[in-house]
């Protein structure tokens, strides 16, 4: 079976859909050697081209001080997982934890309404597919979410039908375990992760696991979602790419989804865009998958070389709703749901994500408090942890 990527390289519809520009290599980037007395810095602009390097790095967040500072402190963790082991300043965070993120997905959930009620097996991929895609638009946003705590917990209801749940059920290695229903589907998720620090970006690769049951059909999914890197943390202003292949499995008829996002190329050729197939048990191409993570997916029927079918057109599956403009922190108006009370069940755990006082602080703007509550919890958490993993040993 050829892959997604293999076949856009040879076929003239997915040629004719994106920039050559976005084949030639990732976004262009230099090592600032010496820049400030730091050596082979990466920065990348993934608006320019190999000669802006230097000036990028001026640009972000951090003031000047902050991110000496921080350089400074992090530089001895190149090379390392730093998923639980690094204190964090709040001004990078956003206010939402790890666990109300992962409810993020369930914003476009009408899509597995849509693949459940479906009645041909390679459409309701389709769905399921674009479903899955239609989060990556609120991964890019650059604010690091808050660690759970053990034992910390989220719900959510009054969304399409849906009861939504996550716990964190390990301290370290961080592992949160969540779970979501309504009467078409149910979803099921064990959410890890491993980073790889590289100074001046961050790899980051899923290792958990993501299950769908379709209802009416019975037929169970399986995500395998591309990794992801995050560029320019400290010098530069920080963005999110996850070039690579997601694949989404029926394990009870071996079709499957095989799509690629494309890495940034040069002045951000190629960014955003997702190309593929629904392929059947025997790896025959048959729906092609265009569009941008960040706008809209369509499908349209095609031959077994992966060519659309004659009298054929494209047909949009899914589209980004409308955004609230100039949002400090990016959210969508789902993303706004999910840290209202009016999304929460009647009868709300005290352990709920809402109810962290450093979220909490941070949302109302108040850096200050945010970070001692912060601290204050983690201190707590630590002390915890120095009872628990004694008598575990």
């Amino acid at each position: 079976m050829p892959s997604p990527k293999k076949k856009m390289e040879n076929k003239g519809f997915f040629a004719s859909m994106s920039s050559s520009l976005s084949m030639f290599s990732n976004a262009m980037h230099r090592s600032v050697n010496g820049f400030i007395g730091y050596e082979n810095l990466e920065v990348v602009n993934p608006e320019g081209g190999k000669d802006d390097a230097e000036e990028e790095a001026q640009r972000g967040r951090w003031k000047q001080e902050e991110r000496d500072s921080y350089w400074k402190m992090m530089q001895k963790y190149i090379g390392s997982d730093v998923t639980s082991m690094v204190t964090l300043p709040v001004i990078i965070f956003e206010p939402m934890t790890m666990l109300q993120k992962m409810a993020e997905l369930m914003e476009y959930s009408n899509l597995l309404d849509q693949a459940d009620e479906c009645e041909d097996p390679y459409m309701r991929l389709v769905y399921a597919a674009s479903w899955a895609i239609s989060v990556y638009y609120a991964f890019q946003r650059t604010w690091k979410p808050f660690n759970p705590i053990l034992g910390e917990t989220y719900e959510m209801v009054n969304h399409n039908g849906i009861t939504f749940l996550s716990e964190q059920v390990s301290h370290h290695p961080p592992m949160s375990a969540g779970h979501c229903e309504n009467e078409h589907f149910t979803y099921d998720v064990t959410s890890k992760v491993k980073t790889k620090f590289l100074g001046n970006s961050l790899d980051i690769y899923p290792v958990g696991r993501t299950r769908v049951t379709l209802k009416r059909s019975g037929v169970v999914l399986d995500l395998v979602p591309p990794s992801s890197k995050v560029h320019n943390l400290i010098f530069g202003r920080t963005w999110v790419d996850s070039p690579g292949e997601m694949i989404l499995t029926n394990l009870t008829t071996g079709d499957k989804v095989v799509l690629y996002f494309q890495p940034c190329g040069w002045f951000g050729a190629g960014r955003y865009e997702v190309d593929g197939y629904v392929y059947d048990a025997n790896e025959e191409p048959k729906i092609l998958m265009t569009g941008k993570w960040n706008e809209s997916m369509s499908c349209q029927p095609c031959d077994v070389e992966g060519e659309p079918q004659p009298g054929t057109e494209l047909k949009e599956v899914w589209h980004l709703a409308d955004v609230p403009k100039n949002d400090k922190y990016q959210y969508t108006y789902f993303a706004h749901k999910i840290n209202s009370f009016d999304t929460s069940p009647k009868m709300l755990l005290a352990s709920d994500s809402r109810l962290r006082p450093d979220r909490f602080a941070l949302e109302m703007g108040d850096l200050s408090k945010s970070g001692a509550e912060k601290s204050s919890l983690e201190e707590r958490q630590r002390a915890v942890n120095n009872v628990v993993e004694p008598k575990r040993g």
